[in-house]
């Protein structure tokens, strides 16, 4: 028997084929909504405080009036994730500023979405070979209000992603207006150069990414330099090891971007370690003990 995918809206937990909002919802109406993905193990997000903080922050930053209440994004969460009751479990937490036909005097408030669905994992292979990205013909700027934050106008990157896949490429690079690598359409960007990990700042601007943040915090507790500074393509392509991540990815190889060879071409030292370093902190946190 499939196991059921299960959604909660504002607090109604049910199958997803019995999930319904409004039509005048703010982001069915004009695309006004974040979202976050997140998996979890065991039952347990990684780091689900970093992603709620993250949703506050950009519904502020986006000048939404009424702030996402953390009990409540916690309690969608925690509803779908026990109800699907899977090891591994792919988690979208979705928020949009509710209905625009609410009454002024009425008790409105934020549309606020959690689904989850089992297995989380891409392919072994993936990993071991790596993949390799294209570059997408849009660029990202910094004078978009909506760029850095994880919102539901996700048209671009779909876009730029079907390009890619055309193309033969896992991924797509997003460059700035000024030439300057970006992130992926769905992912951060790392690159190690000398021993070096360098990524693009969070001011490019590019996404705050949780799992971006906590392979920032593995490779200084292995004294593996950072550095968050512009990368140009060229010097992406050149660059010893290249790797994506994103909360689904975890912590993913690059070996090609276009038809230049990273590297060996091949998963590299410090993107192995880093990936163990990923693995071993997963399992502290969200370990069955």
């Amino acid at each position: 028997m499939a196991v059921r995918e299960w959604v909660s809206i504002n607090g109604a937990i049910m199958p997803a084929e019995q999930a319904t909002v409004s039509v005048f919802d703010s982001s069915f109406m004009q695309g006004v909504g974040l979202f976050t993905t997140m998996r979890a193990y065991n039952g347990r997000v990684f780091r689900l405080d970093r992603h709620l903080a993250r949703l506050r922050e950009s519904a502020r930053a986006l000048g939404w009036a009424i702030e996402p209440d953390d009990a409540a994004m916690r309690e969608a969460v925690a509803q779908v994730v026990g109800a699907t009751e899977q090891a591994a479990t792919r988690v979208r937490l979705t928020l949009s500023t509710g209905s625009l036909r609410a009454a002024q005097d009425a008790a409105a408030g934020l549309t606020i979405v959690a689904n989850a669905s089992p297995g989380a994992a891409y392919p072994r292979e993936l990993y071991q070979k790596g993949v390799t990205l294209a570059v997408s013909s849009y660029r990202q700027s910094g004078l978009d209000p909506t760029v850095g934050h994880k919102t539901t106008s996700y048209f671009a990157r779909l876009a730029s992603l079907r390009e890619a896949h055309a193309k033969g490429a896992f991924e797509t690079v997003w460059l700035t207006l000024e030439a300057n690598v970006a992130e992926a359409a769905m992912a951060n960007i790392f690159a190690v150069r000398g021993g070096t990990l360098y990524t693009p700042p969070l001011t490019t601007p590019v996404l705050p990414g949780v799992t971006r943040a906590a392979v920032i915090e593995l490779a200084a507790k292995r004294r593996i330099p950072v550095a968050e500074e512009p990368l140009t393509l060229e010097q992406l392509t050149r660059a010893d090891e290249v790797f994506l991540t994103g909360s689904m990815i975890e912590i993913l190889p690059v070996v090609r971007i276009l038809r230049e060879p990273i590297g060996a071409e091949k998963i590299g030292d410090v993107t192995r370690t880093l990936y163990e370093a990923m693995g071993e902190r997963i399992e502290a946190e969200c370990g069955n003990g």
